[in-house]
Order: structure tokens, then sequence, then C-alpha cells
């Protein structure tokens, strides 16, 4: 039986982020990817020129072809834009019972465009982070939500643990926009820390990182990896992304998504 893992999130037009960085990820993994879209972007290399918000009906739609049918193992959230949206993907997967849920809190795009409006921040926060396995933001998103300025590796450490006192789930800060010359991300599970450690690849093909490091873990939770583990394998997979990128586009270029496909 072929793992399942749904992606809830927005499109990517030009191809590097979003459902579009998902479906590639899932493929890479060897799962079953699906999507419920939310909104759709018009979006490059260079900026996001566009977003249009899906009606409410019609996400309850496709999530409902989905769940009667197919269901799925795990999933996924990525850009979801708007406060109605999160209330009401939380509520889908509390109806559906769905565990494994990998929520990444897109706030900002690379190229500096707002992907989550201001008023939806406390709704992410109080709703869909609470019934979350993991949380994956990276440090601007983790200073939002925990409400306190990370300068160093101590300050990630606080504020994971922070987040998960308030929303009961397990944290993971990814480093990359610290400097140096390795990114540390960190995990807290309410109970221990753990440290990930990689060289820092100095290159401008970065488009979908966070997309896709979500993803990657979704789909190894879904094949039966316990957290810990899918994170490690999780980033290595993107290491290897980003190692094999190219340049796509003006602005900010592409990962491989199939470099470990033979």
């Amino acid at each position: 039986m072929v793992a399942r893992v749904m992606t809830v999130a927005s499109t990517d037009s030009g191809g590097g982020a979003g459902i579009m960085a998902d479906l590639k990820t899932f493929t890479a993994m060897k799962v079953f990817g699906t999507a419920v879209i939310v909104s759709l972007t018009a979006q490059n290399s260079v900026t996001v020129k566009s977003i249009y918000e899906l009606p409410l009906k019609f996400i309850n739609e496709q999530f409902d072809a989905i769940m009667e049918d197919i269901g799925t193992d795990a999933a996924k959230t990525g850009m979801l834009y708007t406060e109605p949206i999160i209330s009401n993907i939380t509520e889908k997967f509390k109806q559906y019972g769905i565990k494994k849920i990998v929520v990444d809190p897109v706030m900002i795009s690379k190229t500096n465009v707002r992907l989550l409006r201001e008023d939806a921040v406390e709704s992410m926060k109080s709703k869909l982070m609470k019934i979350a396995d993991l949380i994956t933001p990276n440090i601007p998103e983790s200073e939002v939500i925990s409400s306190m300025k990370i300068r160093n590796f101590g300050d990630s450490k606080k504020a994971a643990k922070k987040i998960h006192e308030f929303t009961g789930s397990a944290v993971l800060i990814k480093g990359g926009h610290a400097g140096g010359d390795c990114s540390i991300d960190i995990l807290y599970d309410g109970s221990e820390y753990y440290e990930y450690k990689s060289r820092r690849i100095f290159t401008k093909n970065t488009h979908g990182t966070g997309d896709t490091l979500s993803a990657s873990i979704a789909s190894y939770l879904a094949s039966g990896k316990k957290l810990p583990e899918a994170i490690e394998l999780a980033k290595r997979y993107v290491e290897g992304a980003i190692q094999n990128s190219f340049p796509m586009g003006k602005g900010y270029g592409a990962l491989s998504h199939f470099w470990v496909i033979k």
C-alpha cells in the first residue's frame, strides 16, 4: 500500500513553491500526493503579483472528495492566507480525525510579500497549531508566533519551548535565516531538544525550501517514521535538493526535487 499525503496550501504559478513544490516532493518520496488548494497565486521567481482566494465551499468540496474516497496517512499545510480558511481547515482536520499534521506557518515570501494576513496570525496560533503534530517555522515566523526576539541559538530553544507550551505541538525552528557557515534547526517535542546541523550552502536557488522540507517530513511520517528520524531524513533530502539546485527565472532559483530518483 502506497502511503498517502495531503497538502493543503496555495499554488505557485512559477512552479518553485507551494502546491507545486509539495507534489514534486511527494513524488520524490514515492508517496501518493493529494491537494486541497485554498488560493491561487500569480507569481514567479521575482515577486507575487496577486492572490486569489477560493470560496470556502469549494475548499470543503476538495477536502471531502479526497477523504471520502482516497483518505490520507498524513497532511501538511502551507500558505493559507486568511483567518476563515485557517478556521475552516482546522475543522476539516478535526472532522476526519486526521493525524500526523505538519503545519508550515507560511507568512512572508522570499520576495517579501505577505502570504498570511496579519489578522489571521492569532487564528493560526490558537486553532491550527494546536492540532498539529509538528510546526515548522523559520526564525522570523518563530519571532511572530512566540512574541520574542531571536538573536542566537539559545533564543531559538526558548522560542521552541514557548511555542510548544501554548500549542502542545512539537516545534522545529529552522535556522536558515541565522548567520554562519552552518545551519542548525532545533526540534523541541515537549520533553527533549534535538539539533539538526548541516553545512550552509551559499546559493540564491532556494525558492520553496520550507514547503519542500515540510512536505518531505510529512511523507516520512506517512511512511511510518518517527518524528526525529523523519526530520533527519527530510533534512538530507532538502540539502541534496539545494546542492543540485539551478537558476530558474531572474530571482530565486529552483530546488532539484528529483535528485534522489535514479
